[in-house]
């Protein structure tokens, strides 16, 4: 019996050797055109990987693909200089069968800050105009108002939606909150499914085993979806827990695109699912062609292979996805101060403590990240306080949860820009401007420019005509770490962290 047998025989044992006392369908949501890349590639998968094996993906029996997020947007304008609209129109041409997956980031889709309501609805419009007839969105304060008038239009428009209940480990992330969260989503936007959300791979069995079913209690016959990663090393085992607890469908990622910082992936939890005596109306065949096409493009491009993580404790602690640990790393390096990794990961999960437990997704695990980091390079607590935070703890982004420590709070809006106004105030409406700075411009380049600032939709237009492709590098904490040292008492200083430009206002120095 081989070494990978034998665990699946261990792992049906572990779940009381249960076969087949219920033969319901799971079904698959894959993501590995999507979240698969994004977490092991950096987002770097090109429309012509996807288009090539669009068409095994039409057959194989995935219940949706999982295909666009605001990062696919935002790397393929600024990275790739791929026109995201054009991917999205290639993928249903060439996969018509296929239900393809869109994700809205909030109200910010793929900016730091909050856009205007004209754009988050227009954004909505053209999802559904360029092809996608299943739409959902999530907020990672789990904030249902910043989410549910883009939930209520796309069903409008005749899309499936589902919401996204965002999960974490902290005092305030109960079971009880995730049920009230549950009700409150169904209530404001009647929603079709509901996907629990765990970006940073922090489930447990043991946690599954109380938050599944109190959420299936009260969400009806609504589809109960489960999205995590595989960060702990307890993912695999956890998903098949959480089906014998009334999961219905899983996301799972392609190996190699799978483990790691992604997905579980496809083959394994199929073949352990079928095992435990569940349906699952995949085809293996194409599942393993697949494969081999996206081990042929790590081959031909040098791209990393997912493999699984070990169990680490303090990843509890920080809570950081996989793709900034692996920034941090990077940056840290290239500034020469590796030997600080450990402090700053202590000092990330001190920070998300004060900050009342955000969430560590996109864009609170950015802003958490940088506030840590130059806690620790500047040696002062709180000394240099980015604009993000200020306006995070102001309520810029939605309501929190729990309050921010009172010292804290203190310091962050004595050394915070003085130009932050301590009432958020309404976003006036921008595709007007904009409509009128570029009138030949068609309206999905009008929102690409809402969120993509400066000449970087010119830029991409410019490769695309020129057949170009660029790979620029991201800004490093190098800049920050010079900028800190320099000790300037006034000005601003601007750093670019992991996609995440935060402006530092010192102003006239008397706040610092």
């Amino acid at each position: 019996m081989q070494v990978e047998d034998r665990q699946m025989v261990s792992t049906i044992m572990s779940l009381g050797g249960r076969p087949a006392n219920s033969r319901r369908e799971i079904k698959i949501i894959d993501t590995t055109l999507r979240d698969g890349h994004q977490s092991l590639w950096a987002t770097r998968m090109r429309t012509e990987h996807i288009l090539a094996m669009a068409d095994k993906f039409d057959k194989a029996g995935f219940l949706h693909v999982d295909l666009m997020a605001p990062i696919q947007f935002d790397v393929s304008v600024r990275y790739l200089k791929e026109d995201p609209w054009e991917r999205v129109r290639l993928a249903h041409q060439h996969a018509p069968n296929t239900k393809f997956r869109a994700l809205v980031r909030s109200r910010n889709i793929a900016s730091f800050d909050f856009l205007p309501d004209d754009v988050i609805m227009k954004w909505v419009e053209r999802l559904y105009a360029n092809g996608f007839r299943v739409i959902g969105s999530f907020d990672g304060l789990n904030d249902i108002d910043n989410i549910a008038a883009g939930l209520r239009l796309a069903k409008e428009l005749g899309a499936e939606t589902f919401g996204a209940l965002s999960f974490c480990e902290s005092p305030v992330h109960t079971d009880e909150l995730y049920v009230r969260k549950a009700k409150e989503l169904i209530e404001k936007t009647d929603v079709d499914s509901i996907m629990l959300k765990d970006a940073g791979g922090l489930l447990t069995p043991e946690r599954v085993r109380t938050l599944v079913p109190a959420i299936k209690e009260v969400i009806g016959d609504r589809q109960l979806e489960l999205h995590s990663h595989c960060l702990s090393g307890l993912t695999t085992y956890m998903y098949l827990e959480a089906v014998e607890l009334g999961v219905d469908a899983l996301h799972t990622s392609i190996a190699p695109l799978a483990n790691g910082a992604g997905q579980p992936s496809t083959q394994r939890i199929v073949r352990d699912l079928r095992a435990l005596g569940y349906q699952v109306n995949v085809d293996d065949q194409l599942v393993d062609a697949i494969s081999e096409d996206i081990h042929t493009i790590a081959k031909t491009e040098n791209k990393p292979l997912g493999a699984p993580l070990e169990y680490d404790g303090l990843h509890y602690m920080h809570q950081l996805p996989g793709g900034m640990l692996s920034n941090f790393h990077s940056q840290l390096a290239t500034a020469g101060l590796s030997h600080r990794f450990d402090e700053l990961l202590h000092e990330t999960a001190r920070v998300r403590a004060e900050l009342a437990y955000p969430i560590m997704i996109t864009p609170f695990a950015q802003f958490v990240g940088t506030q840590a980091v130059m806690n620790v390079i500047s040696g002062e607590r709180y000394s240099v306080v980015p604009n993000e935070i200020k306006k995070y703890a102001l309520g810029y982004y939605g309501k929190l949860l729990t309050d921010i420590d009172p010292d804290v709070l203190k310091l962050i809006l004595e050394n915070g820009s003085s130009d932050i106004s301590e009432t958020p105030t309404e976003i006036p409406p921008a595709l007007p401007d904009l409509q009128e700075r570029y009138p030949n411009d068609s309206i999905d380049d009008l929102l690409l420019r809402a969120m993509f600032a400066g000449t970087q939709v010119d830029e991409m237009r410019r490769a695309i005509k020129n057949g170009e492709r660029s790979e620029d590098a991201a800004g490093s904490l190098v800049s920050l770490v010079k900028s800190l040292s320099a000790k300037r008492d006034t000005g601003k200083i601007t750093v670019k962290l992991n996609g995440l430009e935060v402006c530092i206002d010192k102003g006239d120095g008397k706040n610092v």
